[in-house]
């Protein structure tokens, strides 16, 4: 009787079909992106439909590339950009965590232990995650650490041979632009350019705009720049409906072009009074305003981005100025130099030796755009790591030892519960071991040799015993410097049991049948139609 509410086309997946159909969903889309995991994960090639191609293994790049239909699964992708926005990094930590945490699920669900059980044993499980969490976490006290952090963030990305110099270049951006140990990685801008090789990458204190000067007459250098950020054209706008001018001299007309120039050479005028000598605009600068700026020997630049003119703000100290007429020398900012430098055919602009900057650039170079695209991603997971560790002054051990030493404890804590919640405990605990065996997995060990060799480890009081996947040995990791930030595994874990006790609450979804097949559609492989 009640599917009779529907429509005729809708569908019903009900109860425990429901539920199968959804865990399904989770653990493909946690399949997808397993084998990346780890310095010795592969990368995934994604072509879409015009050709273009993204080469990595970075994997809230992965999904939201990927064409996903399944409601469940596409719940899991969210949990990958909700860590991406908090933390920047771990995303397939994450995603891996809440398809096993469901696929260990389902082995009670066949044992008839009803949903809401086994929800109640996860969120038990996770609250004492987080609270042996913070009692393995220790103290960071260098900078020695965070470029360590950084390091292991960037391993993987194709840039191990120069992770060491990258590494110092992330914690010296970190370090410059931080406020009371609190980043805002907006501050922190990435530019690329195709050219050279990646150890070419460097980080430039003050800003680099993707853009040349507007005339060739113009200087190239500017030394002791006096920067102006004008939000106004320089131009004169046209009226906003359609108008006509009617003239019947040519005194009438060339009175009108008079007029014209002399408001234009006005706007020149401000600028040269306030003492400016570079001009970047947000909007357009008109040919006759850009003939006085060369004259005047004025640097200047049309159409920055809002966010560069945000960016050059913070760095150089000047105001962002919306009515010229309004401009003083105290609305200007300070560079030692403003510089057009010329790589082939393409032009940028640097702003240099700015005092105390409180915005930056690193600027990647690289053979292609897939490599530099590439790295661009390494760094952006670095750069979140160190901000957040840097927040928190916490870290744990990496290569899979704070997850085996997490599952160890929760194991113990499920021995001391009573009811069937404590299998739920135990079956979260062991979804905890699907990292470290899949660090080894991804990096051609035999993963069952190596959990067993963690399990003895840490039942020997090695908390810290994890992979060393360059030495292919268990080894203290934090000893070796494998670690990675507190917070990276704290929203993991909490986002991933999040999802799955949510996930596992649903037992009746109702859809409305596409009239158009999703052939080769994630929706399609877990099952859902």
């Amino acid at each position: 009787m009640v599917d009779s509410i529907a429509p005729e086309e809708g569908s019903r997946i009900l109860g425990r079909d429901a539920q199968r159909n959804n865990i399904l969903a989770a653990r493909v889309v946690a399949e997808t992106v397993k084998t990346t995991l780890g310095p010795k994960g592969m990368d995934k090639m994604l072509v879409d439909r015009i050709g273009n191609i993204i080469v990595t293994n970075d994997g809230v790049t992965i999904l939201e590339e990927m064409e996903i239909e399944h409601p469940a699964a596409k719940m899991v992708v969210e949990i990958a950009k909700t860590q991406e926005k908090e933390v920047g990094d771990g995303t397939t930590t994450a995603v891996m965590l809440a398809g096993k945490f469901l696929e260990n699920a389902e082995k009670l669900l066949d044992m008839k232990i009803h949903p809401t059980i086994i929800t109640r044993g996860y969120r038990w499980a996770e609250e004492k995650a987080h609270i042996i969490l913070n009692e393995l976490a220790v103290e960071i006290d260098s900078k020695e650490e965070l470029m360590k952090v950084a390091e292991t963030a960037m391993t993987g990305k194709g840039v191990e041979h120069l992770k060491e110099k990258l590494s110092k270049i992330i914690v010296d951006a970190v370090e410059i632009v931080a406020e009371n140990k609190v980043v805002n990685l907006e501050d922190i801008r990435i530019e690329k350019h195709k050219g050279q090789a990646i150890e070419n990458t460097e980080l430039i204190e003050g800003i680099v705009i993707d853009k040349e000067r507007i005339n060739i007459e113009m200087p190239v250098k500017v030394e002791e720049a006096r920067i102006a950020l004008i939000e106004e054209a320089l131009e004169i706008r046209g009226p906003e409906t359609e108008a006509k001018i009617s003239v019947s001299t040519p005194d009438q007309l060339q009175n009108f072009l008079n007029q014209e120039d002399s408001i234009l050479r006005s706007k020149v005028e401000w600028i040269k009074e306030s003492g400016a000598n570079v001009l970047f605009v947000q909007k357009g600068i008109d040919d006759l305003v850009q003939y006085y700026l060369a004259k005047a020997g004025i640097y200047a630049i049309r159409r920055v981005a809002k966010s560069d003119m945000q960016s050059l703000s913070k760095a150089t100290g000047a105001k962002i100025v919306s009515k010229l007429s309004e401009i003083c020398s105290g609305d200007l900012g300070y560079s030692a130099y403003v510089e057009e430098r010329k790589e082939g055919e393409d032009g940028m602009t640097y702003v240099m030796g700015c005092k105390n900057p409180k915005a930056l650039t690193i600027l990647i170079r690289g053979g292609t755009e897939h490599v530099i695209d590439e790295v661009e991603r390494g760094m952006q997971d670095a750069l979140g790591d160190v901000a957040a560790t840097l927040k928190d002054s916490k870290i744990v051990a990496g290569g899979g030892a704070v997850e085996m030493e997490l599952a160890k404890r929760l194991k113990e804590f499920a021995s001391t519960l009573k009811g069937r919640e404590g299998l739920a405990v135990k079956e979260f605990a062991s979804a905890l071991e699907f990292i470290p065996t899949t660090l080894a997995e991804n990096a051609g060990m035999d993963p069952i040799d190596v959990l067993t060799e963690l399990q003895v480890s840490h039942d020997a009081k090695m908390k810290n015993a994890g992979l060393n996947l360059f030495s292919g040995k268990v080894e203290d990791t934090m000893i070796e410097g494998i670690i990675e930030p507190l917070k990276v595994k704290t929203q993991a874990i909490a986002s991933a049991s999040e999802v799955s006790i949510m996930i596992l609450r649903i037992d009746d979804v109702i859809a409305a049948k596409r009239s158009s097949g999703n052939s080769g559609k994630l929706g399609n492989m877990a099952g859902y139609d």
